[in-house]
C-alpha cells in the first residue's frame, strides 16, 4: 500500500486536515472510538500509529471501527517516526515495515481482526479493576467539583434567548448522524435553540441547520463555524486559564469566558438549565464508562452531579433515534398509540412532558410512513 502522509499527535485535530486517500501518522494510544470515526470520515487509507492502539486497560473501540471500515492500521512503530517524516512524504507499508524509496524507517504490528477480539477479551477481564479505579475517581471528584457544579456559574445572561425553549445541544460523539437526521422532523417543527458543544457545531452546519450558540474549549471546531454568527462561549480552566482566548481573538469574533471544571458538554448542559431552558435534548452526548475513559478521563464527577442537577428536562436524543427505527411494523403503531393514549393525554397537559408528546407522535408519524 502506497500513500502520502499527514503527521498528527492529536487525532481529532489530524483528522480535519487529512485529505482523502492520505496515510494518518498519529500518536494515539489506546484510540477512541471518535477519533477513529474522524480518521474514517476524512477518507483516511491507512493508519501508522506510533503508539499502542489498545492496551488492553479497557474495551476501547477505535481498532474495531477502522477494521470495520477497511482501513488498514499499523500499530506502535515508535516516537521516532515523526522525526523521520513530514508531510507529504509517499510511503509504502509492506507487510509490518513503513518504507520511504526503498528504506525501512520503521516497523509495527498490523492489527487484525483476530488481535483486535484477543484483545478485547483481556480487557474485559481488567475491566472490573477499571472500574473500581473509575468510580474511586469519579466520588473523589464529586467532592471536590460540587460546590461549582451545583451552584451558580457565570454565564453570561442568555435567558432572552433560552428561557422558556426546547434546547438542542450537539456534541460530535459516535451517532451523532444518526441522531440528527432522526431529530430532523423535531426541529423543523419545533424550532429549538441549536447548541454546537465544539465539532458539534460543524456537525449542525453539515446537516444543514445553524448554531446559535458554540460552546467548549474551540480545539476542534472550524474556522467557519466561529465565523457563524452564533454566540460564542469559550470553556476555561477554573483558574481563568483559556486555553482558546489567542485563536478566538485572531478570528476578531466576539467570545465569553467561563471557567468550570468538567467537560464542554456539562457546560452546555448548565448552560441551558440555568438559562430557563424548558426540554434539553442531548445529541452524540458521551454517558458511560467506556465513553469517558476513551476521552481519557478518569471519572465522571462533573457529569454525573450535571445529570443530577438538570434531572427530568434532559432528554438523550440516543433514546429518540431508538423511538423512531423505521423497522417497527406498521401494525404495532396502532396498537402502541391505543394502549398510551390515556398516558398521553396526561402527558400533554404538563410541561416539559408535550415535548415527549410531540416526539412521540412523529415517530408514529415515520413508522406510518407519513413523512
Amino acid at each position: 500500500m502506497k500513500g502520502r502522509v499527514r503527521l498528527g499527535k492529536r487525532t481529532k485535530e489530524l483528522a480535519a486536515l487529512l485529505q482523502p486517500r492520505e496515510i494518518a501518522v498519529i500518536a494515539h494510544e489506546d484510540l477512541d472510538a471518535v477519533g477513529a470515526a474522524g480518521l474514517i470520515e476524512a477518507g483516511a487509507l491507512a493508519v501508522i500509529n506510533a503508539c499502542c492502539s489498545h492496551t488492553c486497560r479497557y474495551p476501547n473501540l477505535g481498532p474495531r471501527l477502522l477494521l470495520e471500515h477497511n482501513v488498514l492500521l499499523l500499530d506502535n512503530v515508535g516516537d521516532g517516526i515523526f522525526e523521520l517524516l513530514k508531510d507529504g512524504d509517499l510511503v509504502e507499508i509492506q507487510g509490518r515495515k513503513v518504507l520511504r524509496d526503498g528504506e525501512v524507517l520503521a516497523v509495527g504490528n498490523v492489527v487484525t481482526d483476530y488481535v483486535v477480539s484477543e484483545r478485547q477479551r483481556l480487557a474485559k477481564l481488567n475491566l472490573g479493576k477499571e472500574l473500581d479505579r473509575f468510580i474511586t475517581n469519579t466520588l473523589d471528584y464529586a467532592l471536590k467539583e460540587k460546590e461549582v457544579i451545583l451552584g451558580d456559574i457565570d454565564f453570561p445572561d442568555l435567558k432572552p434567548e433560552l428561557q422558556g425553549k426546547s434546547v438542542v445541544i450537539v456534541v460530535r460523539g459516535i451517532g451523532y448522524r444518526e441522531d440528527l437526521r432522526v431529530l430532523g422532523a423535531y426541529i423543523q417543527e419545533t424550532k429549538p435553540v441549536l447548541v454546537g458543544v465544539d465539532g458539534g457545531a460543524d456537525a449542525l452546519l453539515a446537516a444543514g441547520y445553524k448554531p446559535q450558540i458554540i460552546i467548549g474549549d474551540m480545539d476542534s471546531v472550524s474556522d467557519k463555524a466561529l465565523c457563524c454568527g452564533a454566540r460564542l462561549i469559550a470553556h476555561a480552566y477554573p483558574d481563568g486559564v483559556c486555553p482558546s482566548r489567542e485563536r478566538l481573538e485572531n478570528l476578531g469574533v466576539p467570545f465569553h469566558v467561563v471557567p468550570a471544571p468538567g467537560t464542554s458538554e456539562d457546560l452546555g448542559l448548565l448552560l441551558a438549565h440555568s438559562q430557563g431552558a424548558e426540554l434539553i435534548v442531548l445529541v452524540g452526548s458521551h454517558s458511560n464508562m467506556i465513553d469517558f475513559l476513551e476521552k481519557g478521563r478518569p471519572g465522571m464527577a462533573s457529569t454525573f452531579l450535571t445529570r443530577l442537577k438538570i434531572g427530568p428536562i434532559l432528554l438523550d436524543a440516543k433514546k429518540v433515534s431508538e423511538l423512531y427505527r423505521s423497522g417497527t411494523p406498521l401494525s404495532i403503531a396502532p396498537v402502541i398509540l391505543a394502549a398510551l393514549i390515556p398516558i398521553l393525554l396526561f402527558m400533554g397537559l404538563a410541561s416539559p412532558w408535550r415535548h415527549y408528546l410531540r416526539l412521540f407522535w412523529l415517530q408514529l408519524r415515520l413508522i406510518a410512513g407519513w413523512l
